[in-house]
């Protein structure tokens, strides 16, 4: 089993979001491709936050007080419910830790929305105004700077009045991995840039955001660095990041060729270093799928 993907006409893309033409008739036949069922071997079941209602509720409400978007394109965002993966990503977390799941993932798709069409030095910036937030959450962010600096200030005072010292250092550290590789993939866009497949997951699992997100995991707890550190447990850690790059990579795919934006994307790449048809491409990433699930399998029943 499997879902029929096909591309949409997209014509313009904004900071506020994309932009979708009218007419999708007649798609071309070419970009029809069958995305696998990549959790087929998964042995557990999904699991919703009992405090996901109330929690992205919340989260949405201070993001539209941001005022980051066009109303349209708010009205657009919320229904996507992109707080819905921090519920079921953060199951057993309480409500405050599950409000700083939920703003995360808000101020990920900010930034993700606007550095998407940004150049490498203004990602830069970006990137800069939201480390410096992170650092400094209780100072007035300067009158005029790039909305994505007040929401990382808001996000992060929330987030210290229950996280642990631990989780903050962990937190920090992992967000500057990110978007110092969400500049990187800047550079890359810029210059037109594909790299091979070993390069592009060595890059992804920073653009992927997965680090931080994991962080959350342990908001409330005080997990040493020793512990993170563990051979087993960074093996399992880089395999879960890399069955997320998958899935996110595939599903994501036809939007970003529509906006000729799909040189990030292990689709694209796996058919660049391969030489190989879009099916071809999607069949070798299945597989590698199925080879990480049973790596992670492994090592977690070992552990």
């Amino acid at each position: 089993m499997g879902y029929i993907i096909t591309t949409p006409q997209i014509h313009s893309q904004t900071p506020s979001g994309y932009h979708l033409a009218e007419n999708v008739a007649n798609p071309d036949p070419s970009v029809y491709f069958r995305i696998p069922d990549l959790l087929r071997n998964w042995p557990w079941p999904r699991q919703l936050n009992p405090h996901y209602s109330v929690c992205n509720a919340e989260s949405i409400a201070w993001c539209e007080a941001l005022g980051a978007f066009s109303p349209k394109s708010q009205v657009a965002f919320n229904s996507c419910a992109i707080g819905l993966l921090a519920g079921l990503a953060y199951p057993l977390l309480d409500k405050a830790g599950l409000r700083v799941g939920c703003d995360l993932t808000n101020l990920l798709y900010m930034f993700d929305e606007y550095s998407d069409i940004t150049v490498p030095s203004s990602v830069r910036q970006q990137a800069d105004i939201v480390m410096d937030a992170l650092h400094h959450p209780h100072m007035a962010r300067p009158v005029g700077e790039w909305v994505g600096g007040e929401a990382t200030r808001q996000f992060w005072e929330n987030a210290i009045e229950t996280a642990t010292p631990a989780f903050q250092q962990q937190f920090k550290d992992a967000f500057k991995a990110y978007t110092d590789g969400v500049v990187q993939e800047a550079e890359d866009r810029a210059h037109n840039h594909i790299r091979d497949i070993k390069g592009y997951f060595t890059l992804r699992r920073d653009t992927s955001a997965m680090s931080p997100c994991l962080t959350v995991c342990a908001v409330h707890m005080d997990l040493p660095d020793h512990v993170l550190a563990d051979p087993t447990i960074q093996k399992l850690t880089l395999a879960c990041f890399d069955i997320v790059i998958i899935g996110n990579d595939l599903y994501s795919y036809n939007v970003e060729r529509a906006l000729d934006d799909d040189d990030h994307n292990l689709v694209k790449v796996v058919m660049h270093e391969q030489g190989s048809t879009l099916e071809e491409a999607v069949a070798w990433i299945s597989r590698l799928n199925d080879d990480l699930i049973e790596v992670l399998l492994e090592e977690y029943n070992v552990s």
